[in-house]
């Protein structure tokens, strides 16, 4: 049975399909030693290469972490580019990956894991997948603030989905979003001319944050379980 090859690399834990989707674009992916096309399939046999190295499906055991991650360290996995970046940080024995994205000033609950299915799941912003957020602004919020942050802000070039926000200080308030914009609660806050002082993720849908900042530990058996159950539903592809 043929599979689509950003599929292949995404199950054999090697990337997501987005990233594998844009090593085959820059034509670091090769089928029987030829660069694909975008869509191309793998068939069983065929020999697949990422950069001259041969990928292959492993029977390794599939790794689920929860990482407190630091304000300044980047969420890449190209070690190259950026110096302070997570994988060179957590120096995990094998190969992972993070799941979706926190930006370098922010800091808080992210995942790492080498299995790619459960990644493509939990990105899809369609599934409405809970996060939840902590934030402090650098001056007082009200009613009128913690209104439009639920109502929908304007920004790039659309309006954020309603979600759930309370005030917990005077500049301080809890956000849950279902969707992840480029940068989302930073701009929210500067449309409404307000800047974010300190942001941390605290929960990912039923995994709450409970490790010191930079480290690390397993998703427990029944963390595991119910995360399944909730992805149960949830379409792995773009549509």
């Amino acid at each position: 049975m043929a599979t689509r090859i950003n599929k292949y690399l995404s199950e054999v834990g090697y990337c997501s399909r987005r990233v594998a989707d844009r090593l085959i674009e820059e034509g670091k992916v090769a089928i029987n030693g030829k660069i694909p096309e975008m869509g191309a399939k793998v068939k069983e046999g065929d020999q697949v290469k990422v950069d001259g190295q041969r990928i292959e499906k492993s029977t390794k055991q599939k790794i689920y972490l929860a990482f407190n991650k630091p304000v300044g360290i980047v969420c890449t996995t190209d070690r190259r580019v950026e110096q302070d970046n997570i994988i060179d940080f957590i120096k995990y024995p094998t190969r992972i990956f993070p799941i979706g994205r926190l930006d370098k000033p922010s800091e808080g609950l992210i995942f790492l894991t080498n299995d790619g299915d459960i990644v493509n799941k939990i990105l899809r912003a369609r599934n409405n997948h809970e996060k939840e957020y902590i934030v402090s602004v650098n001056r007082p919020i009200n009613r009128d603030f913690i209104q439009s942050m639920s109502n929908g802000v304007e920004i790039l070039e659309t309006i954020t989905k309603n979600c759930f926000v309370k005030q917990l200080g005077a500049k301080k308030f809890k956000i849950i979003l279902t969707q992840g914009l480029n940068r989302q609660i930073r701009r929210m806050c500067e449309s409404l001319g307000y800047r974010v002082q300190s942001l941390k993720r605290v929960r990912i849908m039923n995994i709450k944050l409970d490790v010191p900042t930079g480290k690390y530990r397993e998703f427990t058996k029944e963390e595991l379980l119910e995360l399944n159950g909730l992805l149960e539903n949830s379409s792995k592809t773009f549509d």
